[in-house]
């Protein structure tokens, strides 16, 4: 009888339904904010700087790939599966999962270069004019591309190349039989602790460093300023600093809160599994967890709208422009 079904199974069944609605809204608009945040930070007119631009701009394209190969090509997919029968017959789903995970890691890493990109021109004036390039940006773009797309290689000989139809974070056929062992939880764990694990702690840490030092700074420039003015007179190296916070904290901060769920099911379960904790978290945290992950790979452009009013300037203008050359056509 359907009273007799458990509780958690219509929760569940509650989150497919809503998934069915929220993953093809999620990705129509995602891949057109992040190709028109894309378009817009490489005109360099948002007032931000080279260095800046470059971080951004390899964000939105490693989440543009992300809504791409793992909304489309996963979630969207599996919730409507014989449209994507034909995938499911193609045998890439090892290749696939390289692609997927390398673009996640670097989604998630470009977000921890960028931080530290700031607080080092924050909080190390000496450093920063060597660090904080066009240049160098381009070179730890590169470099943490190439590392991740190395790292996660070892899925192809891990994963069969057939897919696995079910809404789970290895949604390939498992060549190696090992899927509770603890070789495999070992790589499971390594994993997770190499994105999110680390980036939550680097993030929390250079933030932390970077508070510190403006505060400290602050009131040191305030005291300074006072006492040679006899008054407190606007500072503009403060203002800087303050806008470049905002933008920093926004971005790490909407990472924190849209991948703490995803990050806290994944490590539960599987000290779970191990019989190292007694804690059970039911599915549909999983799917919240999927949920709001996928959420942060469109959010990005909405913070810069917000705190940025020159990118609001220019996404005003690329709104505007196809209806300013229909308009000049029929004059």
């Amino acid at each position: 009888m359907f009273w007799e079904i458990p509780t958690e199974l219509w929760i569940l069944w509650a989150f497919f339904k809503v998934e069915r609605i929220y993953y093809p809204l999620l990705a129509a608009v995602g891949v057109p904010v992040n190709l028109v945040t894309i378009m817009i930070l490489s005109r360099g007119r948002c007032g931000l700087s080279k260095c800046v631009s470059r971080y951004l701009v390899a964000m939105a394209a490693a989440d543009l790939l992300v809504v791409i190969l793992d909304l489309i090509s996963r979630q969207i997919s599996i919730l409507y599966w014989t449209a994507f029968e034909f995938m499911w017959k193609s045998k890439v789903c090892n290749i696939h999962a390289i692609l997927l995970y390398a673009v996640t890691d670097c989604s998630v890493w470009f977000t921890v270069t960028f931080t530290f990109d700031r607080c080092i021109a924050i909080c190390c004036q000496k450093l920063k004019t060597k660090y904080c390039t066009e240049k160098t940006a381009t070179v730890v773009v590169g470099t943490v591309s190439a590392l991740f797309c190395v790292k996660n290689t070892f899925w192809y000989f891990m994963y069969g190349g057939m897919y696995n139809i079910s809404n789970s974070p290895w949604f390939c056929i498992v060549t190696w039989k090992f899927s509770d062992s603890l070789s495999w939880a070992v790589i499971e764990f390594l994993h997770y602790i190499i994105t999110p694990f680390i980036p939550f702690v680097l993030i929390l840490l250079l933030n932390t460093l970077t508070v510190r030092h403006v505060l400290v700074s602050s009131r040191a420039r305030r005291r300074l300023r006072t006492h040679s003015s006899g008054e407190s007179p606007s500072d503009p190296e403060m203002e800087k600093r303050r806008k470049s916070i905002i933008l920093l904290f926004v971005i790490s901060g909407n990472f924190i809160l849209l991948w703490a769920v995803f990050l806290l099911y994944s490590v539960v379960k599987r000290l779970y599994s191990l019989n190292f904790i007694p804690v059970y978290l039911p599915q549909y945290v999983q799917e919240m967890g999927f949920m709001l992950q996928l959420l942060s790979c469109c959010t990005n452009t909405c913070i810069y709208a917000v705190t940025q009013s020159k990118f609001r300037e220019e996404l005003k203008n690329v709104v505007k422009y196809p209806f300013t050359v229909i308009v000049k056509c029929i004059k």
